[in-house]
């Protein structure tokens, strides 16, 4: 095959505030797991940077979970589907779907022989289901609740015991199977937003949005004390998870700590701070043989460590909302990938290491819709905040370089101390991070520009499906050189970095390549898309051109021979391709509305 996907850097957990986010682990303990949208993310625990994703959900997946015998992962939607799949192939063969409820999933537990099945959510009336995986048979009745169930867990020894947790400050307790309610539990007096049996199946523990954890016996569901007194923490508790020794566990809150317990005593052995901020609230917790993981509202992953509390061993950053533009930076003897998304959020990544660091400090406010480096090595970037910002690549933190733009940007392109920004309306030239040009009377409605390597050179591409050329004067623009005419609307255009082409995307689903020193001749018509193309990007060696967009493939071109081509189809399964980049002539980086970034190696 001439691709072949090299990395997946995968998207953050997608978190909402006030709700707790199940994070999950294997049985064998090499993997954990989580969703994003329609995505499932299954994630090596000792190098997160390993990733794969499971697409196949219609609709946003609310939780995932591993059968105890690791051979398959139940994962359950928004719409009260739930999908059992196998985790041992590459594609993900599904099993069984069934509708055990009708609304949202919010939680899932197996039996520890992987037999039987228990689902809790939303519905109408019905916020339960227990049930055999292969024939989806019932085997009991999960009732007594009277509002949508947050959290169940299956005592993973027999006899087997289920307990619920729901937002009518109760739980539920019940023995099987068949399983039937024995009674409920009212010790909270808020929601009770997680329930936890610990491995032994001696206790379950649960934790509420009153701040109060308490401990059950496992097998008659007496209560056996409350951890930390009256409160063990001074905000809602999301989550808890308990220590392979069955002997302590870990919690997850609102005030942006996360503690650890001593079972035994009911007290707190450590305390880890995340934070001051309000996306350090932690909603989710997971602990994974050594490894002690927590979700904060931000999405980070942290790594936690009981030998220092106040910082994290590591923090996995990245994406939780969809991605927009792309771009590649080679520094330090290494090649980083930035992207931006639509919350305003850029990440760096290490494209060998898919290590992750996002910029400190005041970024942009909205949507980042699009990026480039200049040859000052600054990430020149514009958002729908009305802003061109300039921020060092060598750095950490966002620069107070922000040029405000009289109407939105939506494109920005780079050469020498130049820098040209599309808005919309309008058209804007920077030179050394200040405008010194703009046009506001124009005759057309600006989409897409850019500048030839050198700066001698910008071209910018209208609604019309024109595409106007201008030489650059010192500090102005001034029109020059034959219209251009594309087969539609443009919605992208790249000078190859050698400077000899202009290569033009259109609605009409074309590719034109015109030849520069020929009066811009066309050189070539390029057809093989089936929806709207989005994005391009010339390979470093001015050879190639990659072209993606909405019919979720990419292909790419040799600019030589309209026939020859390699075609990706469905590099993002789930949404169009949003960004390319190049890394080097032989190796794409690619994006999309998934919050994903893929690698991928090309042989010609």
């Amino acid at each position: 095959m001439p691709y072949d996907l090299k990395h997946v850097f995968a998207s953050l957990p997608q978190m909402e505030r006030g709700q707790s986010k199940v994070i999950s682990g294997d049985p064998k303990g090499n993997n954990f797991l989580y969703t994003n949208g329609k995505c499932v993310i299954i994630r090596n625990i000792e190098n997160p940077q390993i990733a794969d994703v499971y697409t196949e959900h219609v609709h946003p997946v609310q939780v995932a979970k591993y059968a105890p015998s690791g051979f398959y992962i139940a994962s359950g939607d928004s719409t009260g589907k739930v999908r059992i799949w196998d985790t041992t192939q590459k594609e993900h063969i599904l099993k069984f779907e069934y509708q055990p409820l009708s609304g949202k999933v919010m939680d899932i537990s197996w039996t520890e022989d992987s037999k039987r099945l228990a689902v809790v959510g939303d519905g109408r009336e019905k916020f339960a289901s227990v049930f055999l995986w292969d024939t989806g048979s019932s085997v009991g009745e999960l009732t007594g609740h009277s509002k949508h169930i947050n959290s169940v867990d299956i005592r993973q020894k027999r006899p087997y015991r289920i307990a619920t947790a729901s937002d009518d400050t109760t739980a539920g307790f019940f023995e099987g199977p068949p399983f039937k309610f024995k009674f409920t539990i009212r010790e909270h007096n808020q929601f009770i937003n997680c329930v936890r049996f610990s491995p032994d199946g001696t206790h379950f523990a649960t934790a509420g949005a009153d701040g109060q954890i308490f401990l059950y016996d496992g097998t008659k569901g007496e209560l056996v004390r409350a951890l930390g007194g009256e409160k063990a923490h001074s905000g809602g508790i999301y989550s808890i998870s308990w220590s392979p020794d069955s002997s302590q566990l870990i919690s997850a809150s609102g005030d942006r700590t996360v503690k650890l317990w001593d079972v035994g005593s009911g007290s707190a052995v450590t305390t880890f701070s995340m934070g001051s901020g309000v996306n350090d609230q932690q909603l989710g917790c997971l602990w994974q043989n050594d490894h002690l993981l927590s979700v904060s509202l931000s999405g980070n992953i942290n790594y936690l460590d009981k030998n220092q509390p106040t910082k994290p061993l590591r923090v996995i950053k990245g994406h939780t909302k969809s991605i927009h533009c792309l771009t590649v930076h080679k520094g330090d003897g290494r090649s980083y990938i930035y992207s931006g998304s639509s919350d305003g959020n850029i990440t760096r990544w290490d494209s060998d290491l898919g290590l992750t660091e996002c910029f400190s400090g005041k970024g942009h406010t909205n949507q980042v819709s699009s990026m480039c480096v200049n040859e000052s090595e600054e990430l020149v970037t514009c958002s729908m905040d009305d802003t061109v910002r300039f921020t060092a690549t060598g750095g950490q933190e966002y620069s107070g370089d922000v040029v405000k733009m009289d109407s939105q940007p939506k494109s920005v392109s780079a050469s020498g101390a130049l820098t040209l920004a599309v808005c919309i309306g309008q058209i804007v030239l920077l030179k050394d991070k200040r405008k010194v040009f703009s046009s506001d009377s124009l005759d057309f409605e600006p989409e897409v520009g850019a500048l030839q390597p050198g700066g001698a050179v910008a071209a910018v591409g209208d609604a019309e499906g024109k595409i106007h050329l201008y030489s650059v004067h010192g500090s102005s623009l001034a029109p020059e050189g034959p219209l251009l005419e594309a087969r539609g609307k443009l919605t992208a255009l790249g000078f190859s970095p050698d400077g000899a082409f202009l290569a033009a995307l259109d609605d009409q689903k074309v590719l034109t390549v015109f030849t520069v020193a020929d009066n811009y001749s066309v050189k070539g018509h390029f057809y093989g898309h089936h929806a709207k193309p989005v994005t391009l990007c010339w390979s470093p060696d001015s050879e190639h051109i990659a072209t993606g967009g909405m019919d979720m493939n990419v292909i790419v071109w040799d600019v030589n021979d309209e026939d020859k081509r390699i075609k990706m189809p469905d590099c993002h399964r789930l949404h169009h391709v949003s960004g390319l980049a190049w890394i080097d002539a032989h190796t794409l980086v690619t994006t999309s509305h998934d919050s994903t970034v893929k690698q991928w190696t090309l042989t010609y």
